[in-house]
């Protein structure tokens, strides 16, 4: 399955969701940049690519079974959800493991993954300079994703000291 192909399959997947559809592609335009920056090989970037567009897959089905999106919540849904979606692939089988976990950050591609959601979060939920400023110093690791984030955020970073 290509990119274009997902990115597909997740728009007709949200069933007119608009705010879905808008997160995940803005989520993915962020990994794709932090990606490019970061200078992956090819099959890592697809990874991240592919991953970004997928990354909220159990939100509708949280947002029913659990009135929220609550990431725990997520986790316990997505992997059963990625593997369906992507049954019909050639992915290998470690692509269906998801999490939102900050804390089990394991490799360059969930990196990028954490730091596009959070670009994007960051912006949808109005989050505190405090706030992006410990993403920043605790979080954040890539050089793109660092330099994005303090320049999109500088006016709320204005009293905070990066």
């Amino acid at each position: 399955m290509t990119v274009l192909e997902t990115a597909k399959k997740m728009i007709d997947y949200s069933h007119g969701n608009l705010h879905d559809i808008n997160h995940f592609m803005k989520v993915y335009a962020y990994a794709k940049m932090i990606a490019d920056g970061e200078q992956l090989d090819p099959d890592t970037q697809k990874l991240v690519e592919m991953t970004a567009l997928v990354h909220d897959i159990a939100c509708p089905l949280c947002r029913v079974k659990y009135g929220n999106t609550n990431g725990k919540n997520q986790e316990k849904e997505s992997a059963a959800l990625i593997a369906e979606f992507f049954k019909d692939s050639n992915l290998p089988q470690d692509f269906t493991d998801h999490h939102h976990t900050l804390d089990q950050i394991d490799g360059i591609d969930y990196q990028i993954i954490i730091e596009a959601d959070y670009l994007v979060n960051a912006d949808e939920s109005h989050f505190s300079g405090h706030n992006i400023k410990n993403m920043y110093d605790k979080i954040f690791k890539t050089e793109t994703g660092k330099f994005l984030l303090r320049s999109m955020y500088q006016n709320c970073l204005e009293n905070e000291t990066l």
